[in-house]
């Protein structure tokens, strides 16, 4: 099995088809090689509906987290309710990080996401994930090569050295118009947001429209010199 400790740049080719541009042939393999030992982490913005969509039909009872920060947008939540309504079969998980907002308010002081926007994220999103991806042998990110100039290098399969696992990426080869097209023609359900300019979705202190219509994730983190959360 391919694991983090194994990895010896491995030279899997995958078909990259028309339809799903190799998307489905990688999830397949995902699956076949890691079984119940894979897990996607969904942020449920558009990409993670279409790859949800993907996923339910290679394995319909996946294993599927949400890193819930507690300071979500009330749409995200909603549409996680109107997802699991669709897929009923599929093991969605809201995974809540160890310190409450409270908590974090009395130990590093109030709106940390302001003063110090790494900390609130490595306290929200990485460390949970770190605990969730400790079952695991490999997970599977919605990350897409036109997102930034950051993620241009993603491969289908990556050694990652952030969480010591692998970390499998099917939709590398999609463009932001494939996404909406398949979501649109599979009527699948979606975020609001997403109709009012926020293309990028996260915890809403930290989430506005793009400003740039040529950088997707303008509008995160707008004036803090910050594009990524930490998780890639």
């Amino acid at each position: 099995m391919l694991t983090y400790k194994t990895w010896n740049n491995p030279t899997y080719e995958f078909e990259i088809d028309t339809t799903y541009k190799g998307a489905l042939n990688v999830l397949e393999w995902a699956y076949q090689h890691y079984q119940d030992d894979v897990v996607y982490a969904c942020s449920f913005g558009i990409e993670g509906i279409v790859l949800i969509d993907l996923i339910s039909k290679v394995k319909p009872n996946a294993k599927i987290v949400f890193l819930d920060t507690d300071v979500h947008f009330k749409e995200t939540y909603e549409t996680i309710a109107r997802v699991k309504e669709k897929y009923p079969k599929l093991d969605i998980t809201l995974r809540k990080p160890k310190l409450t907002l409270e908590e974090q308010k009395e130990e590093y002081g109030d709106r940390l996401w302001e003063s110090t926007p790494d900390l609130c994220c490595e306290i929200r999103k990485l460390t949970p994930l770190k605990e969730t991806l400790m079952g695991a042998k490999a997970w599977i990110s919605g990350l897409r090569r036109e997102q930034s100039e950051t993620r241009k290098q993603v491969q289908f399969i990556n050694r990652d050295e952030k969480f010591q696992s692998v970390k499998i990426c099917p939709l590398i080869h999609w463009s932001w118009k494939d996404i909406w097209r398949y979501a649109y023609n599979q009527n699948l359900p979606y975020n609001p947001l997403h109709d009012q300019g926020y293309p990028s979705i996260g915890c809403f202190h930290c989430t506005a429209p793009a400003y740039d219509v040529n950088d997707l994730r303008s509008g995160r983190w707008k004036g803090k010199g910050k594009t990524e959360c930490g998780l890639h």
